[in-house]
């Protein structure tokens, strides 16, 4: 070869090396996609969810996540809904599973159906009753942001000085009943049970369990009509009737939610409630047990959603990322041990850290396995909203003495009834 020729050659080579080098730079430097994820959690559980994006952040350079804050999560449909009326919307954001329905009307909504039965992200392996929540008309509108249920929380100290054995997962409503009466002492102002009675969600979503225990349901199968307006719903109305109006075992809670301190201090001995209120509890010896059952031992689960949004198809794919690596099982795990939320996923319990968690975090155990006893959810229709504020209004009147059972199913389903007609 001529040396003139080797020199071209060479010269090539260093060109095409130069603008290989530049183009991997350029790939290399490429600003990442950037996706914004919206939540409405403080305190502890926002720390978690801020060293998660972090951690996602660092181990990788094709998305960079953002979270922020949006507030009280009890605002926030309107908020999302607001910004993408503006155009300024998240990719992400956490909205409560009872607005399914109505976030799934935004075009700006996007539809996971088909991402979700990818076989790596194990859809399957999630619990059912937070799949049900995200699933509208047979479309996934949500992955689960979160997961609990109601069970049996009471105060060894109290029933030890009544007397009284301690709940089992055998006990009944009768069981139930009858040691509520025994552990209401009206000159200690103290309650065998309390009751949230302000007609919100939080006052029907426990009449739900009660419901389901009797073999009812909400609404009929094709939801067209109230189902609750039945022997099943009587059932359960006359129990709460019963304690609250004939026993006097119950303290109803007008939504401030003093039933929390007044369990810590000994004046409550028996609460429906989830895991969300144990750190609430220092001063107190609690056990947790499944719910007292009729015909069942049903809880119900008031799952929330992750749900993504459409701002083109470059983010929406970032932002699906960023979602199955944060609910993977390994993932989801580590939340779980950071904020005491319960696992979504059943191999969650096959993980070493299991074992840690359970042990932190006192009887959280029990509302894990008591996932297995969450088969029915609420319907995730537009309408459950005013659905909700009818029952509320009659479970309310009942516990006060102000209607019979039978009368105030009535009058709410005809009312339900007239809501599902309405277009």
């Amino acid at each position: 070869m001529k040396r003139s020729a080797l020199v071209l050659l060479v010269v090539s080579l260093v060109v095409v090396s130069a603008l290989t080098a530049s183009s991997v730079g350029a790939r290399r430097s490429a600003a990442p996609v950037q996706v914004v994820l919206w939540h409405g959690f403080t305190a502890y559980e926002a720390k978690a969810i801020n060293s998660a994006v972090a951690e996602y952040d660092k181990s990788q350079s094709r998305v960079h996540v953002t979270a922020q804050f949006y507030g009280n999560a009890d605002y926030a449909l309107q908020k999302v809904l607001t910004a993408i009326a503006g155009g300024t919307y998240p990719d992400i954001a956490y909205l409560y599973g009872s607005w399914a329905a109505n976030i799934a009307k935004s075009p700006k909504t996007l539809d996971l159906t088909k991402l979700v039965q990818d076989p790596s992200f194990r859809y399957d392996d999630i619990w059912p009753a937070a799949r049900a929540v995200g699933n509208v008309d047979g479309k996934i509108v949500g992955v689960p942001a979160l997961i609990d249920n109601l069970a049996l929380v009471y105060n060894k100290k109290l029933f030890r000085r009544a007397g009284i054995p301690f709940p089992t997962a055998k006990w009944t409503w009768s069981d139930f009943e009858s040691a509520a009466k025994k552990l209401t002492i009206p000159s200690k102002k103290q309650f065998g049970w309390a009751y949230v009675n302000d007609a919100s969600e939080d006052t029907v979503w426990r009449y739900w369990a009660l419901l389901w225990q009797a073999g009812g349901n909400i609404l009929t199968p094709d939801g067209k009509r109230a189902a609750f307006d039945s022997p099943a719903g009587l059932k359960a109305l006359t129990l709460l009737q019963q304690m609250a109006v004939k026993d006097r075992s119950v303290y109803l809670d007008s939504g401030n939610d003093q039933y929390a301190p007044l369990f810590n201090s000994g004046h409550i001995a028996m609460l429906y409630t989830g895991p969300w209120d144990l750190g609430s509890f220092p001063n107190v010896d609690y056990g947790v047990q499944i719910l007292p059952g009729d015909l069942n031992h049903q809880t119900i689960s008031g799952p929330d959603n992750w749900v993504l949004f459409n701002n083109g198809a470059q983010r929406s794919a970032a932002a699906w990322d960023f979602m199955k690596w944060f609910l993977s099982t390994k993932q989801h795990m580590a939340l779980a041990l950071a904020t005491g939320q319960l696992p979504i996923r059943r191999s969650e319990l096959k993980l070493p850290q299991y074992k840690q968690y359970v042990k932190k975090y006192k009887g959280i155990g029990t509302f894990v396995a008591n996932l297995g006893n969450a088969k029915k959810s609420r319907p995730t229709i537009e309408k459950y909203p005013r659905i909700s504020d009818v029952v509320g209004q009659a479970v309310q009147a009942v516990l006060l003495g102000k209607a019979q059972p039978q009368q105030a199913l009535d009058n709410a389903a005809q009312q339900v009834d007239a809501i599902l007609r309405t277009p």
